[in-house]
């Protein structure tokens, strides 16, 4: 399968996107097809599987648990390291997938991939890491003569729901880590993103990954609610909107769940910084993407003394980007998930600038291709401040005091990551303090994540970390063993 994935987008032919259930691939339901945003043609066909079809891959999954849950760590480790070996074998072809149906540039998705291969390196090691305590129960009188140990036994069925914006690295974190764990899980892929999605999991039935496994369904909303009321659910891990957030955690009830939402990150360029290289580094990360991270870089607040160099380098940074064919490997920003995504930045960027911002660049749209802009000195109330842009747009704003422009940044309902910049140790250290973020990242921007360290936000932007480790913890459970009448210990 993976390999007549890959063919199809090479030959610049319909890929095929079947779905994944009780170990066959099948095409069965309502068919859908996705037109690649900068293409403006179908480059995908998938299908929306009914009623019976969601619960035989329900009924598979809870099956598979017991399966997967036999395999040693080692063996499942063994699967993700070879699953890592086949990503960086087919990583362009892979990126040309993603090029096809997101219109994200091949040198972005090459990157995703090499990120894809090192998160399922990175599982490997978390599954061989998987272990447990031996308890001090004869410390206590009435635990004299008794051991007890415990282990992380894992949790049975994981449901992971993934965005379209990092498709397959995402993919590869909740999946890779659910099977890590010992876990089957059941795979609901974006409408946007179900050829990238069953090429990741084709990867891992290469790589030896057993059919019980995995599930993998293609669909929107209606489908994502089914399985996250569905019994056969223990836990969910999920990346989107707060929205569409909210709506899961109704959906799920009484389920364990981890919830990576949206952001609106904030990058602090203090009066002591390298303003050249602050406004290079934002200029790189504002735009990879088209702006579609949840830490792309969207609101930067220089200081005043240092609000014109920065704007100027960053508009000439910002104008050296090569906007174009997502399949040229010289493209820098391609075309955003369609057409209404990039309308509405546009209108938010039109409506601050009616409300006395300037452009200092970009604005015009072509389609799903909006050219990557710089709104200088928006209202602060603007939408394209409060709001999730998600889109090839930057804000600078100036600000006077530290401490104002900290709380500046924290009146978001969104806290998921931010940059500063600086040299002042003091002023790093009370960023990390006072910011209200899951992370600050020091003389760099908001958009930089090392997928091997914890990564999650606060407030609006979710809960839990979404890292291999952290995700580990997640998806299993503490299982404790009592020996009567039998102790390591001694009984005196």
């Amino acid at each position: 399968m993976l390999r007549d994935l890959l063919r199809a987008a090479a030959d610049s032919e319909v890929i095929d996107a079947p779905a994944y259930v009780d170990g066959e691939w099948i095409r069965s339901g309502t068919s859908f097809e996705r037109v690649g945003p900068y293409l403006r043609e179908v480059v995908t066909r998938a299908w929306t599987p009914g009623e019976q079809a969601v619960v035989r891959a329900l009924e598979a999954a809870a099956r598979g648990a017991t399966v997967v849950a036999r395999w040693s760590p080692a063996r499942r480790a063994g699967v993700l390291d070879r699953a890592a070996e086949l990503a960086a074998r087919h990583r362009d072809a892979l990126a040309l997938v993603i090029a096809r149906e997101l219109g994200k540039p091949v040198s972005d998705g090459g990157k995703e991939i090499d990120r894809l291969a090192d998160t399922f390196r990175i599982c490997a090691h978390e599954a061989r890491r998987i272990g447990g305590d031996v308890l001090p129960v004869a410390g206590w009188d009435n635990g004299v003569g008794n051991t007890a140990l415990t282990y992380r036994a894992p949790l049975g069925v994981a449901l992971v729901i993934t965005p379209f914006n990092a498709p397959a690295n995402l993919l590869a974190h909740k999946l890779g880590a659910s099977f890590a764990a010992g876990n089957t899980t059941i795979v609901k892929s974006p409408p946007q993103a179900p050829g990238v999605s069953a090429a990741v999991v084709a990867l891992l039935l290469e790589a030896g990954m057993p059919g019980e496994a995995v599930q993998l369904l293609h669909g929107g909303g209606e489908l994502g609610a089914r399985l996250c009321g569905a019994d056969e659910v223990a836990v969910i891990s999920f990346t989107g909107s707060a929205a569409t957030g909210e709506a899961v955690a109704r959906a799920a009830g009484a389920k364990r769940l981890v919830l990576e939402l949206g952001g609106n990150a904030a990058t602090i360029v203090c009066d002591d910084a390298d303003v050249e290289a602050a406004a290079r580094v934002c200029a790189r990360t504002g735009y990879s993407n088209s702006g579609q991270s949840c830490i792309s870089v969207q609101r930067i607040y220089a200081h005043r003394s240092v609000l014109e160099e920065f704007v100027a380098v960053l508009t000439k940074e910002v104008a050296r980007l090569r906007v174009g064919d997502p399949v040229e490997a010289g493209t820098d920003v391609g075309s955003m998930v369609d057409a209404a995504a990039a309308s509405r930045v546009q209108a938010w960027i039109e409506e601050a600038v009616a409300e006395g911002a300037d452009l200092a660049c970009g604005g015009d749209r072509d389609g799903a291709t909006l050219q990557p802009s710089v709104v200088v000195n928006p209202r602060p109330d603007a939408t394209l401040v409060r709001q999730e842009a998600f889109g090839a747009v930057v804000a600078v704003l100036p600000f006077d005091d530290f401490d104002e422009v900290l709380a500046e940044c924290n009146r978001s309902r969104f806290g998921l990551q931010a940059g500063i910049f600086t040299q002042r140790l003091d002023r790093t250290l009370q960023a990390w303090r006072e910011l209200q973020v899951g992370a600050v990242v020091v003389n760099g921007s908001s958009n930089y994540r090392l997928d091997h360290v914890p990564f999650g936000g606060v407030k609006d932007s979710g809960f839990g970390r979404e890292t291999p480790s952290s995700m580990i913890e997640d998806y299993t459970q503490v299982k404790t063993l009592i020996v009567r009448n039998l102790s390591i210990w001694g009984n005196e």
